[in-house]
């Protein structure tokens, strides 16, 4: 069954070639020409990714964003941001609300559908042979992207459910902030220091006093840290 790609964009061209191209690919498209629209179709479906245009007629596309990453049942759901915004501000404003890859206009049809197979990808990768990830008192599932912390389930945005996935994966070890970049975005995405830094201090809140089990190692990154 092919993967659904909702597309919300405002610029009929740009919607038309970007399904036109989103489909000769193999993917089923829905489009959406404002933010109305996609939230109707998200109350009862769950697209596969979001190709979402940040100035959309009807809201601002980082709202939507975070209201993606807020709801539980789409928290998972990767977010391809598309805009003609190139500032860098508004790069690492739309990574810290939890977008997956960033796209600015004009763009190549082309890029924007192998991001879009990149990005799946490195989603399938977490259903598998580990599906489950126990790790002290986290336990992960990665086919369903949920996360129990001992009795109670945590709502965690995809970013902030990869970061502790690498974490769990590998107790004790030490990531330096590029390698954590790689590990959740890939090496071409538009990441800084400080959106690296901006995930954990979101993920350690949610995590509450188990927060601490995640060590910041000075100069180097971070490590999760297990009680023996």
């Amino acid at each position: 069954m092919p993967k659904v790609i909702a597309v919300v964009e405002d610029e009929p061209d740009i919607l038309e070639l970007v399904a036109l191209h989103l489909k000769k690919a193999g993917f089923r498209v829905e489009g959406f020409a404002d933010a109305g629209g996609f939230y109707r179709f998200i109350s009862t479906r769950v697209p596969d990714l979001v190709v979402l245009d940040l100035a959309l007629p009807d809201a601002d596309g980082i709202d939507v964003c975070r209201y993606l990453r807020g709801e539980g049942r789409l928290t998972h759901v990767p977010v391809i941001m598309l805009t003609a915004r190139t500032d860098e501000t508004d790069r690492v404003l739309g990574l810290e609300t939890g977008a997956d890859d960033y796209v600015t206009k004009p763009f190549s049809p082309r890029e924007l559908v192998s991001r879009v197979r990149a990005v799946l990808r490195r989603s399938g990768e977490r259903s598998g042979p580990m599906r489950l990830i126990r790790a002290g008192p986290f336990e992960l599932d990665t086919e369903k992207f949920t996360v129990r912390l001992d009795d109670r389930s945590l709502d965690l945005t995809a970013t902030e459910f990869r970061l502790l996935e690498l974490f769990c994966r590998s107790p004790e070890r030490v990531f330096s902030r590029d390698q954590l970049i790689e590990g959740v975005w890939g090496y071409d995405k538009p990441v800084i220091d400080r959106t690296i830094d901006t995930h954990m201090r979101n993920l350690r809140d949610k995590l509450g006093p188990a927060g601490d089990l995640i060590r910041t190692v000075r100069g180097i990154g971070y490590k999760l840290s297990l009680p023996v």
